[in-house]
């Protein structure tokens, strides 16, 4: 990947090159859009001045005929090439924010793991979409935009000035003017647009914890107030909805009115008695024209900076996404197979392994253990001792601080992910469903896994006759969570898991929230797959676990105590207590 560190710049720039031909066709439409906007009070002036002053005669009828064609034309070629210039802004914006996004996803395939601990996944969302929507709109609704306006008024102002140069000086005063009127009524609106889209969120959001929580709600009688709740957000929305309303309602009758008295003044000046502006009564129809024509461009430029303040802050946060920290060069020319191969009796290797999140304390310190093929470990201690981080740490998806852990000699962390199923497999306490047939479950979509392997791995862990009783047996288009139960569900994590037959199986708190009789077939389950593979456990409860050839007792994330159950129930007390503390729970 390009290490430009300015992704937005680098993606204009291709977007750009490789559509030259549009980019000038745009600059062309620009162009025509100024100037043509330009023309017709120029030719209202020649009209009212040369033709409608003078006598009539045939052949100035007919003039006047062509230069009326001429009027409407000059007005249908303000709205094509408009309309050109939109259409190729929308075309360009859309390949630039298509760019943008392919260059995010293909970082997020390669940003470091720590990236996710301290962003949640609606943060990540609004980059890809908040953000880079702004910075569409940085290139629709604003530079270009801005740059036509700007062109517009200085066209506007420079025709006027060719009529008289008193009314082109009260024409700059009245610049600022508009704009202060404009900009006034824009800030207002616009805070009050935020501030309902934030109490819009409310109100959604207090309807959906409602019927997520409809039968808690209903046993605690909340329903009063719920509803109260309800009822003050719905109140306040309300309110921020009228000013929007007010605003909106009063802003164009303010405008026509500054309109109406602009004009009026400069009819005034312009009138026999006065005569202060020297001007005819063409050029003061044309610079009335002109002069309506500049409150369109002004009103445009508040919306347009408003859009260019928010692109910015989009390229910020895109550009600070893109410049994350990636992972280390994978060696992808690593065979499974090789990793695999070895007559070493220690498969899995912890070497002296230091691990913080960025500036925090150690959660892991010096963690020496050696793991032999086919060895069952235990891990256990209080909580946030650092066993599911030790788990990421063995799965290399994060790099420990100092210090590695290997497989058979290979470091995990220069595994490539592409290959690592085929080396972990791991379960947790649930499982991602995703949109497909159920053995896509398992194999998530993986064309290189066999049928006959799914089909394998839905036998060993039990499903297979509530598989085949489907309408689609394996083929059956998962579209809800119902389709299984809770422990099904955990079965079908295991089969997902076991499905390529890794040598190393990573449980982390499968049983924590199934009934008795679920948790025994789990447990029945993954002793079968014991026999075969290394297995790493990390439970609470140690008598609902595959039975461990060890256990090791984390303590402020260092290990304390490493042994047999039968030793550890000897030498360690609070290994003792945990195991007492069960037996009067659980029975």
């Amino acid at each position: 990947m390009d290490k430009d560190n300015n992704l937005v710049k680098k993606s204009m720039i291709k977007v750009f090159k490789k559509n030259i031909g549009m980019v000038i066709l745009l600059a062309f439409a620009v162009l025509g859009a100024v100037i043509t906007s330009l023309i017709p009070p120029h030719i209202l002036r020649y009209i009212i001045d040369n033709m409608l002053a003078q006598n009539s005669h045939s052949s100035n009828n007919n003039k006047l005929l062509a230069l009326a064609f001429a009027y409407m034309g000059a007005l249908l070629f303000i709205g094509v090439f408009e309309f050109l210039k939109e259409v190729i802004l929308t075309i360009l914006g859309q390949k630039i924010t298509k760019e943008i996004r392919y260059d995010m996803m293909g970082k997020l395939e390669n940003i470091n793991t720590l990236f996710f601990s301290s962003n949640g996944s609606g943060a990540i969302v609004s980059r890809f979409t908040n953000d880079v929507d702004a910075i569409n709109s940085l290139f629709t609704d604003g530079i270009i935009g801005m740059m036509v306006d700007c062109f517009k008024i200085i066209g506007i102002v420079i025709s006027i000035w060719m009529f008289s140069s008193s009314l082109g000086i009260i024409t700059l005063l009245l610049l600022p003017i508009i704009y202060g009127i404009t900009r006034f009524f824009q800030g207002r609106m616009l805070k009050a647009q935020i501030q309902n889209r934030v109490l819009v969120g409310r109100v959604n959001n207090h309807i959906s914890e409602s019927l997520k929580n409809i039968q808690m709600i209903k046993s605690y009688s909340k329903e009063e107030y719920m509803e109260k709740n309800y009822t003050n957000y719905l109140l306040d929305n309300y309110k921020t909805i009228e000013k929007v309303n007010f605003y909106d309602s009063i802003y164009s009758p303010i405008v026509q009115i500054t309109k109406a008295i602009i004009i009026g003044f400069i009819v005034v000046l312009s009138s026999k008695e006065l005569n202060y502006l020297g001007i005819s009564p063409g050029m003061v129809a044309a610079s009335i024209e002109l002069i309506s024509n500049l409150f369109s461009p002004i009103d445009n430029l508040g919306m347009e900076l408003q859009n260019i303040q928010r692109a910015i802050s989009g390229i910020y946060r895109v550009n600070d996404f893109y410049n994350e920290p990636e992972d280390g060069i994978k060696d992808n020319s690593l065979i499974v197979g090789d990793i695999m191969k070895s007559d070493k009796d220690v498969m899995l290797a912890f070497n002296n392994v230091f691990f913080k999140y960025e500036e925090d304390d150690y959660v892991l310190k010096n963690i020496n253990l050696d793991i032999k093929k086919n060895e069952k470990v235990a891990f256990i201690g209080r909580t946030g001792v650092g066993k599911t981080t030790l788990f990421k740490l063995v799965m290399g998806l994060i790099k420990p601080s100092s210090g590695s852990i290997t497989i058979n000699g290979v470091d995990v962390y220069d595994v490539p992910n592409s290959k690592k199923r085929k080396i972990f497999g791991y379960v947790d306490q649930g499982i991602s469903i995703i949109n497909g047939t159920v053995a896509e479950q398992i194999s998530l979509k993986d064309n290189s896994i066999k049928r006959e392997d799914i089909e394998n791995a839905v036998d060993f862990v039990g499903l297979k006759e509530y598989v085949e009783s489907l309408e689609n047996g394996l083929d059956t288009i998962v579209v809800h969570d119902s389709l299984f139960s809770q422990g099904q569900k955990q079965l079908l994590a295991i089969a997902r898991a076991i499905v390529l037959n890794p040598p190393i199986l990573l449980l982390d708190e499968i049983t924590s929230n199934l009934d008795s009789i679920t948790e025994e077939r789990i447990v029945s389950v993954l002793k079968k797959a014991s026999y075969s593979h290394t297995i790493l456990s990390i439970s609470h409860r140690l008598s609902s676990m595959v039975v461990s050839d060890r256990v090791v007792i984390l303590e402020n994330g260092s290990i304390k105590n490493v042994g047999s159950p039968e030793e550890l129930l000897e030498m360690d007390d609070w290994y003792k207590s945990h195991i007492e503390l069960e037996k009067l729970t659980w029975g």
